[in-house]
């Protein structure tokens, strides 16, 4: 049995299984699905109007508290305290308690916000503003200072910006490559999970149904390694490829359907127009700073690294597939494979955002273990080719040189039974040269 054989083997097994092509042409509709349903919940919220009451014995602050799309604001300052509390207990989403105070500087400790579960915090932030304000307001009375004055002179600065080549860019480009190069490492990390488990399970079910023993008298244990995760990685590009045209399809008809509904509000409101027009504008500035993306050399890159990636962590676990004799035994050496892959995301999360050609966010895209992630988070930046390509001969290399010892592993692992294999163990069949 030739290695191409095996491979053709795998990928038939894993093409033709049901849940794999379930999962194929439903999981592009589940995220579109998702991201659909997370925008309109998001909305629903922003349109919703928290209903605010306010007992203000000293009237302090009672008219700093002005309606807005977001709250709304009842004075039961004519009440009792106690009778304001019950009435907002039942009709409000909370009380702001202002007491009768002396200055208004007290207002800084002095107000209270009740309510009846944890409070929105939303609200609370706000209502420090609109306290830090009017203390702030009044301080500068004190001091005779002329506060509008102050405010008429409040600036408002925005930064041009732009690179020495002279393109010019903003701020909305960077939160853009954020979220390609954020959502492409993550991906990886994800497919390399998932597919490099699929292996272990494949392996783990062909030795504990003794399949094995048959298969591995007319092929060479390396071979059938190797066969397992080419053909498992190629089911996994073809996955991907089948997401990409799909989701592209799918957001394609979701953005006609979106502009024909932004063209066809000649009937609506001048407000609502406006917004809509805003939004659409919004949009369309959006889908320029895409366009600009180096999305080729994203998509390539793309494959390159979650090859690598997965040949290189795959590698691993077809050997602890072949060293255990079941799932239940995997945990205590599946843990330090899956750590890099989330130390290469909180890295690419936490220093390629402020710094993506920074000293830590260039090497980790150089070391093999993290590098499908973290230079995937980088490329929309703009990375130099030398680094692309010196990152990713160190992984393919480190790949050859995992494959070695995990194919020793997978050697005598896969005929081994009945025993929970250590690292001791397994560090004694990688120096067997039997």
């Amino acid at each position: 049995m030739s290695l191409s054989l095996i491979i053709k083997r795998e990928f038939n097994a894993k093409v033709r299984n049901k849940s794999f092509i379930v999962m194929t042409f439903l999981s592009p509709l589940l995220f579109v699905g998702m991201a659909v349903l997370i925008g309109y919940l998001a909305n629903l919220n922003n349109n919703e109007v928290m209903q605010i009451a306010v007992h203000d014995a000293g009237g302090l602050l009672g008219k700093e508290l002005k309606p807005d799309d977001h709250f709304k604001y009842t004075n039961l300052s004519a009440m009792p305290l106690a009778k304001a509390k019950d009435e907002a207990a039942k009709n409000y989403e909370g009380l702001v308690y202002v007491p009768a105070i002396s200055n208004v500087g007290e207002l800084q400790t002095k107000v209270e916000y009740i309510t009846a579960d944890s409070p929105n915090m939303d609200f609370v932030g706000h209502l420090e503003q609109i306290i830090n304000k009017e203390v702030t307001q009044e301080n500068l009375k004190a001091l005779h200072v002329d506060v509008a004055q102050i405010e008429k002179a409040e600036a408002n600065a925005t930064i041009h910006l732009s690179k020495f080549s002279g393109e010019e860019t903003n701020k909305e480009a960077s939160y853009i490559k954020v979220a390609f190069g954020g959502l492409a490492g993550y991906l990886i990390m994800m497919f390399v999970i998932i597919y490099g488990n699929m292996v272990m399970r494949s392996v783990i079910e062909e030795k504990t149904n003794r399949i094995i023993e048959i298969i591995i008298s007319s092929v060479k244990p390396f071979q059938l390694m190797m066969g397992k995760i080419v053909g498992t990685s190629l089911a996994g590009i073809l996955q991907f490829l089948i997401w990409a045209v799909l989701g592209t399809v799918l957001f394609t008809v979701l953005g006609a359907v979106f502009h024909v509904q932004m063209g066809g509000g000649a009937g609506m409101a001048q407000e609502q127009l406006a917004q809509a027009q805003a939004s659409a504008n919004g949009a369309e500035l959006m889908l320029a700073e895409i366009a600009k993306l180096p999305l080729g050399t994203m998509f390539i890159c793309f494959l390159m690294y979650f090859i690598g990636g997965y040949f290189l962590y795959s590698s691993l676990y077809a050997a602890i597939g072949a060293a255990v004799d079941s799932e239940t035994d995997t945990q205590q050496f599946i843990l330090p494979i899956i750590m890099p892959l989330m130390l290469g995301v909180y890295v690419g999360f936490f220093t390629v955002i402020s710094d993506p050609n920074g000293t830590v966010a260039t090497v980790f895209s150089m070391i093999p273990l993290t590098s499908p992630i973290v230079m995937m988070m980088r490329i929309p930046f703009g990375v130099p080719v030398w680094q692309v390509t010196v990152s990713m001969l160190l992984l393919f290399g480190t790949f050859l040189g995992v494959v070695w010892f995990a194919a020793k592993v997978y050697r005598i692992g896969i005929l081994m039974y009945g025993k929970k294999p250590t690292y001791k163990e397994i560090f004694k069949w990688i120096k067997y040269k039997g």
